[in-house]
């Protein structure tokens, strides 16, 4: 082991005497303070690694490796991590530190995803659970012995003095230990002039409880016409019991809901890497971790490793897969100047990239925020049932009232006893309010099953309107297709040679990123062919490429990029139809004014997509594919799925027009694209898809 190493084992090295040295806390080797690259400080006292991925796993859970009680600086406040709290279902709420939520007495989250693994399941999850769990137990026979008279079994001790007290015993740990949290909120609301369902619960629950303890520790408070034979009086602990349980379970089917979505985002939140691996101003190497990096890092990615966060290549060359944000399998090569995006994975070849994005501002942090906004977001229906509660909660308490008022004023004697009787009554009938709870779990339900299948759905109020469309608008490339073409034929034009036209259209497509592009640089490479360094490239949207070769200007696209050029496609023609009938995508290659040839690509149709449309035509879905494609190809696959209605050789601004159209017509449109070239259409549509992209641009 040379001098100059870091760390050394403590079971074999010995330091030298009078070294500084400290043992890494996660593997416990001998490490040089004087000379260790990784620190870090933790409740005030600084501690050395031996690599990154110690003070990486030592930083994500110090305890683990230091015990129970760690040394501790002053405790931090949230506020001084800058996370910010807010409630599920009512955004409005913020403050700097974890709690209920004012208006609902949900508990609060962070607004921004945290990286930080928490424990799962969440400690509220795991207290409701556990106050579920007990409550049930508990109730079950406070249940069966209230219902004693109906049950031989149980009949004869449901009537005896004691059936009472043992009532009372059963109920009390559930309403006074199960409900506290509902009570806690109750009382909150009261505070802040926010009736809520928790005030119904705590309301509720607490009359049926303390009239039913008055009833079993003083019945003669309570007039003869309100006692049995016994000298009883009619006992509502089940009701209660029952109540809380039924609530702590809704609580918990919706926590399990939200624990489910956050899941979700802590998977997104992985595919970063923890460490990158920056370039010193004076090349010197060192692994950081991710939070270190800064705008204008130059970083280093190695074969296999993943993009730490978005830049720009700005030395060597690799392909790198993209899944991550396009859907595309095939690895996309990259060269200096084009731009990666953190979380993707580079394949083959090291580059140096430059990080132009860091944390929240990076295209992985904005999908994690789609799905966590998505978690907190509301649909007109949830909308609906807070306006209906905040109406509700008063009314019923209004009408419990009333009913006090009344069977004190015009009830028979003793009054007061009836009336009290009357307004716990109604206050126990309208307590468990299903709809302050069904609407919010049911929303996060969809939005957490659609997470875990992949679908990032964006807002409550597109999975609400969802349900209304009646008309599809789909793109075909990537979305009724694989996305993956292939090149299927190459056509000289007459007196050209096939590996003239190939240099050309592989000289133009290298510097491009369309999926034909880089079917035809596959079918290039396959064949050997070599492609040459061109100038001026310019890619025209809907059209082509074009570029300079050498002295000569060169072309590739489809007619329109032809006539732009001043080249004729017409020798081709009927070679160039017949590629389309049978359902290809053809391009057309030109240098100097001539037509060197065309070239047919493919893009087969997904396995899944027959029966998806069959699917959507059976719930009466009117589906029109809308593609740039030429009318033949796009005709051609129409056919092959049984669609109907076909708009073809429609650029990307023509799309938004006619989803416009289609809607200024009546229809409930969404719109089903690839996310990027589709922008302007989804953005139109009453509900955008985003294939394979969790795009903003999806509505």
């Amino acid at each position: 082991m040379s001098t100059h190493d870091v760390h050394m084992h403590g079971h074999n090295v010995h330091p030298a005497p009078g070294e500084d040295v400290a043992l890494d806390p996660v593997c416990g080797m001998t490490v040089k303070r004087g000379g260790a690259r990784y620190r870090h400080l933790h409740g005030g006292r600084e501690y050395v690694f031996c690599s990154a991925g110690c003070l990486v796993k030592f930083r994500d859970d110090p305890i683990r490796y230091l015990g129970p009680s760690p040394p501790v600086a002053a405790p931090t406040s949230s506020a001084d991590t800058g996370i910010v709290y807010t409630c599920p279902m009512h955004p409005q709420v913020r403050q700097p530190a974890p709690g209920n939520c004012p208006i609902c007495g949900m508990a609060l989250e962070p607004l921004a995803p945290i990286a930080k693994a928490r424990p799962s399941p969440s400690p509220e999850l795991r207290d409701m659970t556990r106050r579920t769990l007990i409550g049930a137990v508990l109730t079950l026979p406070l249940l069966v012995l209230a219902m004693g008279a109906h049950l031989p079994a149980v009949g004869a001790f449901a009537h005896s003095p004691r059936a009472p007290w043992v009532e009372l015993l059963l109920a009390t740990p559930v309403v006074l230990w199960g409900g506290w949290p509902f009570f806690v909120r109750g009382l909150a609301s009261l505070k802040n002039r926010s009736l809520n369902m928790f005030t119904l619960i705590g309301l509720g629950t607490g009359a049926a409880y303390v009239y039913s303890v008055v009833a079993v520790l003083a019945p003669q408070l309570f007039p003869p016409e309100m006692r049995d034979a016994q000298g009883r009086v009619g006992l509502y602990f089940e009701a209660a019991a029952v109540i809380v349980v039924l609530v702590l379970l809704g609580q918990v089917l919706e926590l399990r809901a939200r624990e489910r979505t956050g899941s979700a985002i802590r998977a997104l939140l992985d595919l970063a890497p923890k460490t990158a691996r920056r370039i010193g101003a004076d090349g010197a190497e060192q692994d950081i971790p991710l939070e270190q990096v800064q705008v204008g890092d130059r970083l280093r990615v190695r074969p296999g490793e993943r993009v730490p966060t978005d830049g720009v290549v700005v030395e060597g060359a690799s392909s790198v897969d993209e899944s991550l944000v396009t859907g595309e399998s095939i690895p996309v090569e990259k060269s200096v100047g084009a731009n990666v995006v953190g979380g993707s994975v580079n394949a083959t070849g090291a580059f140096v990239m430059r990080a132009e994005k860091v944390g929240r501002d990076t295209l992985l942090a904005q999908i994690v925020e789609l799905v966590a906004q998505a978690q907190r977001s509301q649909a007109p229906i949830q909308k609906l049932a807070d306006r209906v509660s905040a109406w509700f909660v008063p009314a019923v308490i209004m009408v419990a009232l009333l009913a006090f008022v009344a069977w004190l004023v015009w009830g028979p004697a003793p009054a007061l006893s009836y009336a009290l009787a009357a307004a716990v009554t109604v206050l126990i009938i309208a307590c468990p309010c299903a709809l302050g709870l069904a609407t919010p779990m049911s929303i996060m339900v969809g939005i957490g099953r659609g997470a875990q299948a992949g679908v990032l759905i964006k807002n409550a109020e597109s999975l609400e309107r969802f349900e209304q469309v009646d008309t599809l608008v789909v793109d075909k490339t990537g979305t009724l297709t694989e996305g993956k073409p292939k090149v299927v034929g190459v056509v000289p034009a007459p007196g050209v040679a096939e590996a003239e036209l190939l240099e050309v259209a592989l000289s133009l497509e290298k510097s491009s990123e369309h999926p034909l592009a880089q079917a035809i640089m596959r079918h290039g490479q396959a064949l050997a062919s070599a492609a040459r360094p061109v100038e001026d490239f310019e890619s025209v949207t809907g059209e082509g490429v074009r570029a300079r070769l050498g002295a000569e200007a060169v072309a590739l696209g489809n007619p329109a990029m032809m006539a732009r050029i001043g080249v004729d496609p017409q020798p081709l023609t009927a070679e160039a139809d017949r590629q389309r009938d049978a359902g290809a995508t053809v391009v057309f290659v030109a240098r100097a004014k001539t037509l060197l040839g065309l070239i047919a690509v493919a893009d087969p149709v997904k396995a899944t997509t027959a029966a998806a449309l069959e699917a959507l035509r059976a719930e009466k879905l009117r589906v029109i594919m809308v593609t740039g494609d030429n009318r033949r190809t796009a005709e051609a696959i129409a056919r092959q799925l049984g669609i109907d209605q076909v708009e073809a050789d429609v650029p990307p601004a023509r799309k938004h027009e006619i989803v416009t159209r289609l809607k200024s017509g009546g229809a409930i449109v969404a719109m089903a694209g690839d996310g990027v070239n589709d922008a302007p259409a989804l953005a139109a549509a009453d509900v955008g898809i985003a294939m394979g992209t969790g795009t903003p641009s999806a509505l």
